[in-house]
């Protein structure tokens, strides 16, 4: 009869283990998470315009003269937890040329955001490779 539970409450033991860690196991700690319906996501896209004016407002410091981006919109983002929550951003963005030709292009954007400081930083605003 001893045997019998210990087998069981083994057999149990292992099953709880295995449910558990099975769960976890495509998520990593620390890793980025894919942000769904990033088109219709009001923060998200209010990311991709912070990102937007940021940089113009960075550009504007030291090359007076330049083309102004315009945001069009967010099409892919992923989220970090981190020391806040740092957001991956691919955004299309346009730039008016000095013919008026807009010309459409492809940003990779990260902003971390600490909501418990109120606060946004722009950590990285670049062309996208594609």
């Amino acid at each position: 009869m001893a045997a019998a539970a210990t087998l069981t409450i083994t057999l149990v033991t292992a099953w709880l283990v295995l449910c558990t860690t099975s769960s976890y196991a495509t998520r990593k700690v620390g890793g980025k998470t894919e942000i769904s319906n990033v088109r219709t996501n009001e923060e998200i896209q209010e990311l991709g315009k912070f990102s937007v004016e940021e940089y113009n407002r960075s550009v504007k410091i030291w090359k007076e003269g330049e083309g102004e981006l315009r945001f069009v919109e967010v099409v892919e983002a992923q989220q970090q937890v981190v020391s806040g929550i740092k957001y991956y951003m691919k955004i299309w963005v346009t730039q008016v040329k000095s013919d008026g030709v807009e010309d459409p292009t492809m940003f990779d954007s990260v902003v971390l955001v600490k909501p418990w400081l109120s606060s946004k930083h722009l950590l990285h605003f670049a062309p996208s490779p594609q």
